[in-house]
């Protein structure tokens, strides 16, 4: 993918295996070879402008928040501070290497991998009880009668705008230099000191007041 002449955004596409997308190599396929893969930039096209297209939806924050009940079970809201579903969310996302879905085991090694944690600091229980979250929240779906995951339309959506928002807003406030509360006898003596606090705050009345809906 690169910007052509400032104007145009191209997207090229290699395949190694033609079996991968059900086709047979030869000159005579090469027109079904294009439409298969313009169908292919196509769904990349649309689904990196639903990408770069996110805005925060604090009501659809709040409603997650709610729990839901799931047959006999009721299942507890999904909360933006909830850095469990957050990293999940986060690897579902990455859904290119895994078009038939996530199996339990390849999500678990892939939160593993992807933030270096150790297997008994999050484990298979803890991982299927997250899923089981995502699922009763309208997020999740198996695929068919296969114990395979993916997000649904709306957990796209969710997804985007629950990861953007850590990685954008809370991420850098978290990690600041500027993170430690206001001292009412003392005022900051930069500017940006004093917008991180403003933003903090605003933050954090964003949390209080999800936490408690």
């Amino acid at each position: 993918m690169y910007e052509k002449f400032s104007t145009f955004l191209r997207l090229e596409i290699c395949v190694n295996r033609l079996k991968d997308l059900g086709l047979k190599k030869g000159l005579d396929n090469m027109e079904t070879v294009r439409q298969r893969l313009l169908s292919v930039t196509d769904r990349w096209a649309g689904f990196e402008a639903e990408s770069l297209n996110v805005h925060v939806d604090f009501p659809l924050f709040q409603r997650l928040a709610l729990p839901v009940v799931s047959g006999k079970s009721k299942i507890p809201g999904i909360k933006i501070q909830d850095t469990r579903v957050i990293r999940l969310m986060e690897v579902l996302l990455n859904a290119g290497t895994q078009l038939n879905g996530w199996r339990t085991a390849q999500i678990h090694q892939a939160i593993l991998t992807a933030f270096a944690l150790a297997p008994d600091t999050y484990g298979l229980t803890q991982l299927r009880y997250d899923l089981r979250k995502l699922k009763a929240h309208g997020l999740l779906e198996r695929d068919g009668r296969r114990y395979c995951y993916r997000l649904t339309e709306k957990g796209v959506k969710v997804a985007l705008m629950m990861t953007l928002f850590h990685q954008r807003v809370c991420g850098p406030l978290a990690n600041s230099l500027f993170h430690h509360r206001t001292d009412e006898h003392s005022k900051p003596i930069t500017k940006i000191e004093t917008a991180y606090y403003k933003a903090d705050k605003a933050i954090q009345r964003v949390v209080d007041l999800l936490a408690a809906a």
